[in-house]
């Protein structure tokens, strides 16, 4: 009975060896075999070694499987999360469109004039002028001061309102930045919107910059100096016809409006006349302040472009190698000689050197002068 015994267990060593080779550890059943198999196992783990011969793990693979657990715990993080950081995640995205930031600004500057307007209106008497409409005459008022043109056909007359006149003129200062700043980066986010959108077909190439991705700075200026001449033509044309002036006399105060001269010597004296004043001047000075910020911008990115066409022109001198040299070597790398050329150029500066620098090595902990799969599995735990 004894001897039938062992040829038993045997036997069942002989299977539960066979199934381990072929991965099928968990149909192991037999009580007298657990023991043996838990060696087996033992066994098997401590005697996987890596062939010297073998190959290199596959990087994709790895990098497939870094994304597959991204996306799980993603996944699960997304499960545990309440509706209500959902919603608050929404509003936090509507909070950072163009859009919202030009509402905002037109709110607050309708909270502004409407401010002037009621000053005015309960201080009229003491102002000075040719009045149409109390509340047509407030709002002229209001957009002449916020504009800073300054016809001199409404002057305030006491101390209390040439006070609020010095605090008004300077608020909108604020307020018409606000709005500028508004305006302007909603046009930019409508251009980017419309670049992204010919991603799949060819973009005009006379209207966009496809090394840069944005519009050509000299078609952004022509299109603002078009805007403003548009703004003195069609202030000519109301003065000619409505107030009544002569062609040069209705050039010449469209011009100096939009350009917020204001000699005084000629300003619009009917109601209709100060009614569209009201929202021509408030256009046409904003038109105006953009143009002069494209003047300026293509201004710096003509002298940028000369500088870097200067740069890349000129020869390589003994100074240069020892000033590229950041590892203080006899010779000078491709990233050190791109470093160099574009502090030069003004792209960079050695502040910027100095935080990707310190960023580089938080991720190279061993410094190691590279980054290695284990450094980022090692910053990402």
């Amino acid at each position: 009975m004894e001897v039938g015994s062992e040829e038993e267990e045997r036997q069942t060593v002989v299977v539960n060896k066979s199934e381990l080779e072929e991965g099928n550890i968990d149909e192991i059943s037999t009580a007298s075999s657990a023991p043996i198999e838990r060696e087996q196992l033992g066994r098997s783990k401590s005697g996987l070694h890596r062939c010297k011969t073998a190959p290199a793990m596959d990087m994709a693979a790895v990098l497939r499987e870094m994304q597959a657990q991204a996306a799980a715990v993603a996944k699960d993080e997304d499960e545990d999360d309440d509706d209500d950081d959902d919603d608050d995640d929404d509003e936090l995205m509507k909070k950072w469109k163009p859009a919202d930031t030009v509402n905002q600004a037109a709110m607050l500057l309708t909270v502004y004039l409407i401010l002037g307007v009621v000053v005015y209106y309960l201080n009229r008497d003491k102002f000075s002028g040719v009045e149409t409409h109390p509340v047509v005459d407030a709002l002229y008022f209001s957009i002449v001061t916020m504009c800073t043109i300054g016809y001199g056909d409404i002057t305030p007359l006491t101390p209390s309102t040439k006070l609020f006149a010095c605090v008004f003129v300077l608020v909108g200062f604020g307020f018409i930045d606000i709005l500028l700043s508004g305006v302007l980066s909603y046009v930019l986010h409508l251009q980017e919107r419309a670049l992204l959108s010919d991603i799949r077909h060819p973009p005009n190439l006379l209207l966009f910059d496809l090394h840069k991705g944005r519009m050509r700075i000299r078609l952004k200026v022509a299109l603002a100096l078009s805007v403003v001449f548009l703004c003195i033509a069609v202030g000519s044309l109301f003065l000619f016809f409505f107030e009544r002036l002569s062609f040069v006399d209705s050039l010449y105060l469209s011009a100096l409006s939009v350009t917020t001269v204001g000699y005084g010597d000629r300003a619009f004296s009917t109601l209709s006349g100060r009614l569209f004043a009201s929202i021509w001047l408030l256009v046409s000075t904003l038109a105006v302040a953009r143009a002069f910020l494209y003047l300026v911008e293509a201004r710096i990115d003509k002298r940028h472009r000369t500088l870097a066409k200067w740069v890349l022109q000129r020869d390589i001198t003994p100074q240069d190698l020892f000033a590229a040299n950041i590892n203080n070597n006899n010779f000078i790398r491709k990233s050190e000689y791109v470093i160099y050329k574009l502090k030069e150029m003004g792209k960079i500066g050695e502040q910027d050197v100095s935080l990707i620098c310190n960023q580089f090595n938080k991720l190279d902990p061993n410094n190691m002068g590279r980054i290695t799969l284990p450094d980022l599995f090692q910053n990402h735990q």
